[in-house]
């Protein structure tokens, strides 16, 4: 029995503030929007910043789940379109935009608590198999 992955997926992070200093840890991202509230604040922003590389990061986690085994991504590409914020729920999801023989090609986009997008993006896999089983 064959199992394509499915045409939609999504999942929902939150990062917490102790996400978001080993994040700036990881990354070498020290941009105090990340982890110092006052600073934020002085910004004009009631809570800390999620880095865009992790909301970038985590869209990468959602395609390497999604065809994880069956091909390898060809091409990967993120645009912010808006904040996300310490303790709040993001949203990241993707869909099948195109099937061609072993091409697959995804939007990818994360969205905010109020259902506004944070991120857009778009990814290409190459099956190995393009029946898209699991063999």
């Amino acid at each position: 029995m064959t199992h394509a992955p499915p045409e939609r997926l999504e999942r929902t992070h939150a990062a917490t503030l102790r996400t978001l200093v080993q994040y700036a840890g990881a990354s070498g991202d020290f941009y105090e929007m990340h982890y110092d509230l006052p600073f934020a604040r002085e910004r004009g922003h009631a809570e800390l910043s999620v880095h865009g590389l992790l909301k970038a990061a985590w869209l990468g986690q959602l395609v390497d789940e999604w065809f994880a085994g069956r091909g390898r991504v060809a091409s990967f590409e993120v645009s912010y379109r808006g904040m996300d914020f310490r303790d709040q729920p993001v949203t990241c999801g993707g869909e099948v935009t195109r099937r061609e023989g072993s091409i697959v090609e995804l939007a990818l986009w994360t969205k905010n608590a109020d259902g506004d997008t944070t991120t857009t993006g778009a990814a290409v896999i190459e099956l190995d198999d393009p029946s898209g089983s699991d063999g």
